[in-house]
């Protein structure tokens, strides 16, 4: 057998194994092909790298497994979302208290901080404590999860809101600047912590996806 035509076949039988037995990582493909193929490793990395350069096979990096200790994993990128409604939650509560009507160009912030405040945060954080993980209804076969949550968290906001101020027209604290703004803000928030435990606790008792 020629050289060129051993190293064909050494190619279609990455590309092969890559699509029957579904490697995680290089090394799983290495030893995998090294069973029919007892090469040195270099040299079927050297095959493998050329196939992944011709977009010929495809390998994803692993996924590390999310943080078990619930202080780590609120310091991980899996709690970003969190920070971020917290930051968002905290930016307009500052904004709506501190910069008067008449401040341009400050008020504009004042009035785009307060629309996602509104008509978005704590829908999110509603639907984000309902389906911590993943969405129960597909309405794309593609992984469009958060186009989802955004457009369903804009959906519940909007429902929730009007309770929201519905129940504080029969407190003695009506339904005023103050009272809404620090109602919706534990509304989000405690959305949100219930969002972020359960979370953490799910994927604690998940293995790592791949």
């Amino acid at each position: 057998m020629t050289k060129n035509s051993s190293e064909n076949e050494l190619d279609q039988h990455i590309i092969q194994t890559v699509k029957q037995n579904k490697p995680e990582t290089v090394n799983q493909l290495v030893t995998l092909i090294k069973q029919k193929h007892p090469l040195p490793d270099q040299q079927i990395l050297n095959h493998i790298l050329r196939l992944q350069e011709k977009d010929l096979i495809k390998l994803k990096p692993p996924q590390t497994q999310p943080p078990q200790s619930f202080t780590t994993y609120l310091n991980s990128n899996h709690a970003a979302w969190y920070w971020i409604t917290v930051i968002l939650t905290a930016a307009t509560i500052l904004l709506v208290f501190t910069v008067p009507e008449d401040a341009y160009p400050l008020v504009y912030a004042r009035y785009v901080l307060g629309s996602i405040f509104v008509l978005w945060l704590p829908g999110y954080a509603f639907i984000k404590a309902l389906f911590p993980q993943k969405l129960p209804i597909k309405t794309s076969d593609k992984e469009i999860d958060t186009i989802e949550r955004i457009a369903l968290g804009i959906g519940m906001s909007i429902a929730l809101v009007p309770i929201v101020g519905l129940l504080l027209n029969y407190t003695p604290w009506g339904i005023r600047l103050t009272p809404i703004i620090l109602s919706l803000t534990g509304l989000t928030l405690t959305f949100a912590t219930a969002a972020i435990i359960r979370q953490h606790q799910t994927t604690k008792t998940q293995p790592a996806s791949h």
